[in-house]
């Protein structure tokens, strides 16, 4: 399997929900080195995570250190160490000054701690910043309405996978709307296919159906008013709805009989999509690294990818995603060297950056990627990719990502009991509602 912001993100977010309970461990004494931030002289320590596309960010420390007085020093750490690395920095005198996360629920407890530059002003006052980036991706690393972090990797929306070759053999269009959907499944299903491949061992993947079925039902403020701490509104009727539907799909034999027993992170979903065993795959864009990995001929050319369909009666866009939007830098508060640090972040939105982004099979999150991505891997799937970004009115972060691990934790509890038929969808929702 190919490394890469694809293969990794996902990973990367069973880590984070599981560290997002952040206990701040004392107060910083501070970051860096001595000296002022108007660029005297001294260091910023940037934590970043430690994975194959690391060297995209050493690039772009080099490059920055070339004219920096302030110069920036990166600390890769293993993925499975990351969270916990960092919540022990964060509360000890060698706090990293610059930190790599994925914003929402990962960086919250800093926020309530103190520990983060409010990048709002900067962001709305510089030209780069400002019109650097797609809107939706910073507005979903925002909380409370405030920017806390700079977009630094490349996008990750959940997209719908398909078997093109089954597809064709069985005469079944691309799913648009919920009564497509259906038909497929009733197709598939008489044909002895499974519609569509779940590794619902995993938990996370059954998540992003609820994610999408709420967004589609009932907009996207209703998670958002979730991911703000109102918890009531778990009782919102496009809730249960969500969980309704995902019953009648289980019902329907939808994801077939054992996808409980099938997992994502060694490669069971994966497979049964492009063993021809089942027809899709609802998936984070890493899918497409993946399959490359797994069946490089069948990644070229048998796999096809499309929006999530329209609900009827559902208030929510068609154009709206969910997903890993991207991974953000954020600021520590106790920097010396604000400013320098600031300037650092505004070579994120650098073309030369986004290009070697690019050429590393991610798709960047700047305003500048689209005539970039021709040199991609699969300059279609880029491109389709970052087009249904650009043109998304609101990316919701997933949520297991959104929330802290105290509401995430039992979220996915209960939605694995959901799948599994061990609870109804009015106990789902009050199970979530009691979460405090």
């Amino acid at each position: 399997m190919r490394s890469g912001i694809f293969t990794q993100g996902r990973r990367a977010a069973r880590w984070t929900a599981a560290g997002a309970a952040m206990v701040m461990a004392g107060v910083l004494a501070g970051c860096g080195s001595d000296g002022d931030s108007g660029g005297d002289g001294g260091t910023l320590t940037a934590y970043v995570y430690g994975d194959d596309a690391v060297k995209i960010q050493e690039a772009a420390v080099k490059e920055f250190n070339k004219t920096s007085k302030v110069k920036v020093k990166l600390v890769p750490v293993p993925g499975t160490e990351y969270v916990n690395k960092l919540r022990s920095a964060m509360g000890s005198p060698s706090a990293p000054d610059i930190f790599y996360n994925w914003g929402g629920g990962s960086i919250k407890p800093y926020l309530d701690a103190g520990q983060l530059v409010d990048l709002t002003s900067a962001v709305k006052n510089d030209a780069t910043l400002k019109n650097g980036f797609l809107p939706s991706i910073v507005e979903a690393g925002s909380l409370d309405g405030k920017i806390y972090g700079v977009p630094m990797r490349g996008m990750q929306p959940v997209m719908l996978f398909y078997n093109k070759t089954l597809f064709a053999e069985n005469n079944v269009e691309v799913p648009k709307t919920w009564e497509d959907l259906q038909k497929a499944i009733t197709t598939f299903k008489s044909k002895g296919i499974t519609p569509f491949a779940l590794g619902g061992s995993d938990k996370w993947p059954e998540l992003m159906w609820m994610e999408y079925l709420l967004d589609r039902i009932g907009g996207p403020d209703v998670f958002r008013k979730i991911q703000n701490g109102d918890s009531s509104a778990w009782g919102d009727p496009a809730v249960l709805k969500a969980a309704q539907t995902v019953k009648q799909l289980v019902d329907d034999g939808a994801f077939g009989k054992n996808f409980n027993s099938v997992d994502y992170g060694n490669g069971g979903a994966p497979t049964l999509l492009n063993k021809g065993k089942a027809a899709m795959h609802l998936m984070g864009s890493w899918e497409y690294s993946t399959q490359l990995g797994k069946a490089p001929k069948f990644a070229k050319e048998s796999l096809g990818w499309a929006n999530f369909p329209t609900v009827a009666g559902g208030v929510g866009d068609p154009a709206d995603v969910v997903g890993n939007p991207t991974n953000y830098w954020s600021i520590n508060s106790r920097t010396k060297h604000k400013d320098a640090a600031i300037a650092f972040l505004k070579t994120m939105a650098s073309k030369s950056y986004a290009q070697a982004l690019v050429d590393n099979g991610d798709v960047p999150t700047t305003s500048n990627a689209a005539s970039m991505l021709s040199g991609s891997p699969n300059p279609q799937f880029a491109t389709d990719q970052y087009e249904m970004v650009q043109k998304a009115p609101s990316f919701t972060l997933s949520w297991d990502q959104a929330l802290e691990s105290q509401y995430a934790t039992p979220l996915l509890t209960e939605i694995s009991k959901l799948f599994a038929g061990k609870s109804t969808p009015e106990q789902f929702v009050a199970a979530m509602k009691a979460v405090k």
